[in-house]
């Protein structure tokens, strides 16, 4: 799934506008052995929407500035999001930064 990502479009409507971006690198995290994976030890309150349906988003807030965006492959294991490149709404992208 990471790979078939690759390419795709990340759409956002907001009562603030609309904000495209094409994702350019994606990351895998496996559900077993995969010590980086928020899901290695079970689901738990803060993971839980990691073990959800494919194509539910898992958000986390990381180092106390960073939103992290995810989607759920199958329960227990994702991809992150980790590049896209601004299609449209760049400026309300760059307000929001």
């Amino acid at each position: 799934m990471a790979q078939d990502l690759l390419g795709c479009f990340l759409v956002h409507n907001s009562s603030e506008g609309k904000t495209v971006g094409r994702i350019l690198e994606t990351e895998a995290y496996l559900a077993r052995n995969d010590t980086a994976s928020h899901s290695l030890k079970g689901k738990t309150k803060k993971n839980q929407s990691m073990f959800e349906q494919p194509g539910t988003a898992y958000v986390y807030f990381i180092y106390g500035m960073l939103y992290c965006f995810n989607v759920v492959a199958i329960p227990g294991e994702a991809v992150l999001i980790r590049a896209i490149e601004p299609i449209d709404g760049i400026k309300l992208m760059k307000k929001r930064r």
